[in-house]
C-alpha cells in the first residue's frame, strides 16, 4: 500500500504475471497529499514513481521484510512500455541501481 502524503508523485505499476491476460500492461495513477488516493500493489507487479512535484513525502506498508535478493526492476524508460512518466526526461534523477536496471523483456520475473 502506498500514499503520498506530501506533494505530488506518478505512480505506475505494471503487471509482472507471466499467465495473466494483462501480463506487460500497466497503470499510472496520480497520488498527492490533495486527493488522499491510496494504491494497493499486489505481489507480481513491479512498482514504481516520480516525483511530480518540487517534494514529495512517499509512504508504504509493506506486508514483509525487504529481502536485497529477491530486489529487482524495469529500467524506468523501457521502450516496449513506453510509459509517459508525465515529466521531461532531462528532469529525471536516478539512483546507481535505477540507472542498471533490466529491460522488461530482460527482466525474469518468478510470477
Amino acid at each position: 500500500m502506498v500514499r503520498c502524503t506530501q506533494g505530488k508523485v506518478l505512480d505506475v505499476v505494471v503487471d509482472l504475471r507471466k499467465e495473466s491476460d494483462t501480463y506487460g500492461d500497466f497503470i499510472a495513477i496520480e497520488l498527492s497529499n490533495d486527493n488522499k488516493r491510496q494504491l494497493f500493489i499486489p505481489k507480481g507487479f513491479a512498482h514504481g514513481f516520480v516525483v511530480l512535484s518540487d517534494t514529495a513525502i512517499f509512504t508504504y506498508k509493506v506486508d514483509n521484510k525487504y529481502s536485497p535478493d529477491h530486489d529487482s526492476g524495469i529500467y524506468w524508460a523501457d521502450s516496449d512500455l513506453r510509459i509517459d512518466w508525465k515529466i521531461d526526461s532531462s528532469k529525471i534523477i536516478l539512483s546507481k541501481k535505477d540507472q542498471d536496471q533490466k529491460s522488461f523483456k530482460e527482466l525474469n520475473s518468478p510470477f
